[in-house]
């Protein structure tokens, strides 16, 4: 067999033909990959994919083409598909058909087959069963594909990632997409939470949207590119089909869906995996591609630092293996829940932004001045220990409005008496009433407020988070204020709190203050967030609470 044996072309029409081979040139496999000068040479194409994934540093005992015909035999092909049943490692992930004549799926199963027992320590990684079926159209035999599917699951180059190989992998992953999404797709992220009950269960198809659900032409150009620039092009892709999705959702009538429509998540689900699967008819490869490359200062390094953040909050909480009887990700209760301040829905609004890892936990109202009294010292007394937390305030005239505080309130007293700011870039405030609107740190929206320079005194600590020569803003935002060199101060004040009063942003004014009878407030456009007021700018408080993350998923 020949590459491109595998495939139907009638199928594919005029999309891509085998070509007439061609010269590869590594020095422009980048541009050739973003300008998809592949896919219209079929032989060129599978040129590149095999010295791209032939590259890839691999462990040394990594089972290739002659180990598949040993161990397989020439009769593995006689003999029936359910002779292969798929891995239970792919989580009844099928195999898409793709572009592949019929007797490539079983061929498929017997390269996943073979995978299984060449790889017992992987455990979940259900995107196998589409990189196998679209290797299997730039591969000479099922041998080959064998190979280059290996390769690509024995990389070992160090803080790089191809495919997610185990469930606490998987789910930090889908975890990242969340805050990304939150963060780069904010319109399309709030139309989501506002339709599904439950987010992340939405968000954790994100991978099958790239390798599954595309036509096979789109999927091929984003392999393309995954192969050269790595595992940060995929998230890059999946928010771009968001993106995309909501822009259908306007469209058609559905941009902003009332609360009462609130759907389930599996419709959600189901209605954005439609919507992939039929993108041809509105958006070319090259659309999808230039949409996904137009985030600005989106960069490896955030992805990795969420990554690894999220990942130990799982294992913090012994999620490292899918488990049926046990939700990795918790919606909120809206029988269980009581607030004064906001209702279940609009609780839910709000734990749609905060970062995934704290969305593991359940809120737990920690204090309230209906039933605390309206007493700083009992606040601070009632909050400390809990990280992070969140603060809802109602005043007298019915506006309701708040803050995400990433820190513990036990750490004012580092500054002794003297009024210290501190917390992290994922402090943000908000408004509620009378209409929703959320503000986050100004570095997120306004990067260039961030120096790449170092300065005497940081170099050692800045040095090893961030590369001299990269852009500004690429750092995480849940790191500490003192990660970054900023051209101004004011743009890292987080919150602060002494005995006369409770400080959200700073700098030229405040997002929030309370005072210390927890009575009276002033809230103004602020240097660390540029929001506006979030409420009158001098407002009475009828009623405050905080709430903290309560782990209910510790290991049993």
């Amino acid at each position: 067999m020949s590459e491109g044996d595998f495939v139907d072309w009638a199928q594919l029409g005029d999309a891509a033909q085998p070509g007439s081979p061609a010269k590869l040139d590594p020095k422009e496999l980048k541009q050739q990959a973003r300008q998809g000068q592949w896919s219209r040479n079929h032989t060129l194409r599978c040129q590149a994919y095999r010295h791209l994934i032939q590259a890839i540093p691999c462990r040394t005992v990594t089972p290739d083409a002659e180990v598949y015909r040993d161990l397989m035999g020439a009769d593995a092909a006689k003999k029936p598909v359910s002779a292969f049943p798929l891995p239970e490692f792919v989580d009844d992930s099928p195999v898409p058909r793709y572009a592949l004549k019929a007797e490539a799926v079983p061929a498929v199963h017997r390269v996943l087959s073979c995978v299984a027992g060449q790889f017992p320590d992987i455990s979940h990684c259900p995107a196998l069963p589409a990189v196998a079926a679209l290797l299997l159209h730039f591969s000479a035999d099922e041998a080959q594909c064998f190979e280059l599917t290996s390769r690509m699951l024995a990389c070992n180059e160090p803080g790089r990632r191809l495919l997610d190989q185990t469930y606490l992998a998987f789910r930090s992953s889908s975890m990242t997409f969340g805050d990304l999404a939150s963060k780069y797709c904010p319109a399309a992220h709030k139309l989501v939470a506002g339709a599904a009950g439950d987010v992340p269960e939405v968000y954790s198809d994100w991978q099958r949207w790239l390798l599954g659900d595309l036509p096979f032409v789109h999927a091929a150009r984003v392999l393309d590119v995954f192969l050269v620039e790595g595992y940060k092009v995929l998230y890059r892709v999946a928010l771009a089909l968001l993106k995309f999705y909501r822009k259908h959702k306007a469209a058609a009538g559905g941009g902003q869906p009332p609360q009462q429509q609130q759907q389930d998540s599996a419709a959600v689900r189901e209605d954005i995996r439609a919507f992939v699967r039929n993108i041809g008819a509105s958006t070319s490869p090259e659309k999808l591609l230039e949409k996904a490359f137009s985030f600005r200062l989106f960069s490896r390094k955030e992805i990795t630092l969420l990554h690894l953040a999220n990942e130990r909050a799982l294992q913090q909480k012994g999620i490292t293996v899918k488990q049926k009887r046990r939700n990795v990700q918790l919606s909120l209760n809206p029988d269980s829940f009581s607030s004064e301040v906001i209702s279940a829905k609009e609780m839910r609004d709000i734990w749609s932004w905060i970062p995934e890892r704290f969305a593991l936990c359940q809120p737990q109202l920690i204090f309230t001045t209906s039933t605390h009294g309206c007493s700083l010292n009992r606040f601070y007394s009632q909050c400390e220990g809990y990280e992070p937390s969140l603060l809802l305030i109602r005043t007298t005239e019915g506006d309701v409005c708040g803050a995400f505080l990433s820190t513990d309130w036990e750490e004012r007293k580092r500054g002794g008496n003297k009024l210290s700011f501190f917390g992290t870039g994922e402090c943000f405030v908000f408004r509620m009433k009378p209409e929703m609107e959320r503000y986050e740190w100004v570095v997120i929206r306004h990067p260039e407020l961030a120096s790449a320079a170092k300065t005497a005194g940081q170099e050692g600590e800045v040095s090893s988070l961030q590369q001299p020569d990269r852009p500004p803003g690429e750092l995480s935002p849940f790191l500490a204020a003192r990660h970054f060199n900023l051209n101004s101060r004011n743009t890292s004040m987080f919150m602060a709190g002494n005995f006369d009063s409770i400080i959200v942003g700073g700098g030229e004014g405040n997002a929030l203050y309370i005072d210390a009878e927890l009575n009276h407030g002033r809230t103004g456009r602020c240097t660390t967030f540029d929001n506006p007021p979030l409420c009158s700018e001098n407002f009475q408080v009828a009623l405050l609470e905080a709430w903290g993350f309560q782990d209910t998923m510790a290991p049993e």
